[in-house]
């Protein structure tokens, strides 16, 4: 239940998900806690220290009971957080609590119980990704061939299609798809290091056997599923693989501003908007208002989300020689922060992309008002052709257009370049002006361009993660 004498975090209460904010909460990042030390200790009784069955089974009994407020009770008096988790495990499990924790550092659980929800985390998030695509290409599929007003420099360009737009957003996606992908699949364990790194403790638990050591190393790593553990560390593992994951995650926020500032630009001309509720108030004053709320506050996460990269950076600058603490407190903030973040972003787009409004009648009216200054060079060539000559018509062509395009303004009538253009006889030869402003004779292989983008590069993702794009896409609403 939400206490609302305190500060709650709107990632939390607001924007992200249970399933995301669960996969950082203390219950399940105490319970891999345990799951580390039972792995440590089967480990240790597999290659031949004195651990009993039973006291392997007792901790296996015990791995979820955690008593938190006991916890709690003992750091106060240990200081120390870890320790008091250990204390808490043994009091659970007292036949089992000498050999807990043995010949391990508090690292052994922290970093490596990071990596474990870091993983799960951007498995999460690249399951969403792949659902938002899944959004994006039937969209694009499904207005391949609708003409639109291309923009450069934020001015009406050569026409492209909707399909072919949104397949920019998709080609984005798609590269940050590839991103966190190489990031989950590169991930590797701190592992069994020891207090510096050098496995000391180990290696004289083992009587000075390499080989054991580096067999438990392997023990637990393969426990969890990972393939490897960081060649070599000092207390912690590098955090500049903090900065790899939140760079990805930073990419991924590029990619959805850039998707919903795209969103409410066409938006406020009319031509597309995201879903409007029936219910919905788009401001408290204006009641007429339809305001792209959900793609402003895809900008607002995305922003904070793009600039953790730098604090990871900053980070991993500062760990001198084997480790220092003052990297604790800020990974407890920014590391949650930001794939909380990053899921609240994938849900709002998840949103957007299911009921996106195309108004074809309105970008028609648009295309209608431009293409005539983009017809201009089919006409030249006509007249060419014809025997003209290609300097002298360019020239009367823009004196034409500027002349058009300042009464355009001027009066606030529509473009008459056409009729000035008919009633010149340098350019007779144009027999059918109507026929050469077809919309569709302007965006080029726009159409098949997204048909092979989607068919050779976004497909073959979607039926690898069938299963994500079922279990996302059937969910309901978002959060506020």
């Amino acid at each position: 239940m939400t206490d609302y004498g305190i500060y709650n975090n709107p990632l939390v209460t607001r924007y992200s998900t249970r399933e995301m904010s669960h996969t950082f909460s203390d219950e399940h990042r105490i319970g891999l806690f345990r799951r580390l030390w039972l792995a440590l200790a089967k480990g240790e009784k597999a290659l031949g220290l004195n651990i009993t069955d039973e006291q392997i089974a007792e901790m296996e009994t015990h791995l979820d009971d955690i008593d938190f407020e006991l916890a709690k009770e003992r750091e106060r008096i240990v200081r120390h957080d870890v320790m008091a988790h250990v204390y808490t495990y043994g009091v659970a499990c007292p036949k089992a609590a000498p050999i807990i924790h043995l010949g391990a550092t508090s690292c052994y659980v922290t970093d490596n119980a990071d990596i474990i929800i870091y993983r799960e985390a951007l498995e999460l998030v690249r399951d969403k990704l792949v659902a938002v695509m899944a959004r994006l290409k039937d969209f694009a599929i499904k207005y391949r061939k609708t003409p639109t007003l291309g923009f450069t420099h934020l001015q009406a360009a050569q026409l492209v299609t909707v399909g072919k737009r949104a397949a920019l957003w998709l080609e984005d996606l798609l590269l940050d798809y590839e991103n966190i992908s190489h990031t989950v699949s590169n991930m590797v364990m701190r592992g069994v290091k020891g207090t510096t790194g050098t496995q000391a403790s180990f290696l004289s638990l083992f009587d000075g056997d390499h080989n054991k050591v580096k067999a438990l190393d392997e023990y637990v790593v393969k426990a969890f599923g990972f393939r490897s553990s960081i060649p070599v560390s000092g207390q912690t593992y590098t955090r500049k693989i903090d900065y790899f994951i939140l760079s990805s995650l930073s990419g991924l926020a590029q990619s959805a501003y850039k998707f919903a500032q795209d969103i409410r630009l066409l938006q406020s001309k009319k031509e597309m908007e995201e879903p409007f509720n029936e219910k919905q108030i788009g401001s408290s004053a204006m009641a007429y208002k339809r305001n792209p709320m959900r793609s402003e506050r895809i900008c607002s996460l995305a922003r904070y989300l793009v600039s953790l990269p730098q604090n990871a950076a900053d980070t991993a600058c500062v760990q001198g020689f084997e480790r220092t603490l003052d990297d604790s407190a800020n990974r407890r903030i920014v590391m949650g922060e930001a794939f909380m973040t990053a899921d609240g972003i994938l849900e709002l787009m998840m949103n957007v992309t299911n009921g996106l409004v195309v108004y074809e009648k309105v970008i028609d009216s648009h295309i209608r008002e431009e293409i005539p200054f983009m017809a201009t060079e089919t006409i030249l060539m006509e007249c060419v052709k014809a025997g003209g000559n290609r300097q002298e018509l360019h020239e009367k062509i823009r004196v034409h257009s500027m002349a058009a395009e300042k009464n355009s303004r001027m009066t606030g009538k529509p473009n008459d370049l056409i009729s000035r253009l008919k009633a010149d006889p340098a350019f007779a030869a144009v027999k059918d002006f109507k026929k050469l402003m077809n919309p569709k004779l302007f965006v080029g292989r726009a159409p098949e361009q997204v048909s092979e983008f989607i068919s050779k590069h976004i497909n073959p993702i979607l039926k690898k993660h069938s299963s994500a794009v079922e279990k996302y896409l059937k969910g309901g609403d978002i959060k506020c």
